[in-house]
């Protein structure tokens, strides 16, 4: 867990386009809050739960909700951004990733487990924070815009 919080933070500190990185860090924020809230609803109504912990004040995953999937959304984001590419593609197929492929992986090694819910029911949770980060970041430019 500990190397999910670390790691993708170092490759963020080099990767990121500095040129864009309020943008992309606002992104970030919104894909990190999503996340937390999203993990915290499903650890507590008992839908998920996470054996280990980076952190034992939570029994979400803080390495999870505050790197990992905050990191990957903001280099998928900025991805999209210089290359003018269709976001909500690339969303839907990393949001499958994480659903279908990282999280069975998390299981198989003892790190993730689904109690009451579903993967495809991830899938939903995950296409959600994308979509929902990047109206509020679209929302958050155009009043920047206009101002």
């Amino acid at each position: 867990m500990i190397t999910f919080f670390i790691v993708p933070l170092i490759l963020l500190v080099f990767m990121i386009d500095r040129k864009k990185a309020f943008r992309i860090g606002f992104y970030g924020l919104v894909v990190h809050v999503f996340a937390f809230y999203s993990d915290l609803y499903g650890t507590t109504q008992r839908l998920w739960e996470y054996p280990y912990t980076l952190t034992p004040f939570s029994p979400s995953s803080f390495g999870l909700d505050a790197s990992l999937i905050p990191v990957t959304y903001m280099l998928l984001y900025q991805w999209t951004v210089n290359h003018r590419k269709n976001y909500y593609l690339y969303i839907c197929l990393l949001a499958i990733a994480f659903a279908f492929v990282f999280k069975p992986f998390l299981s198989s090694i003892g790190l993730f487990h689904l109690v009451k819910a579903s993967y495809g029911y991830l899938f939903l949770f995950y296409l959600a924070g994308g979509f929902f980060s990047k109206w509020m970041t679209d929302l958050f430019e155009l009043a920047k815009e206009r101002a």
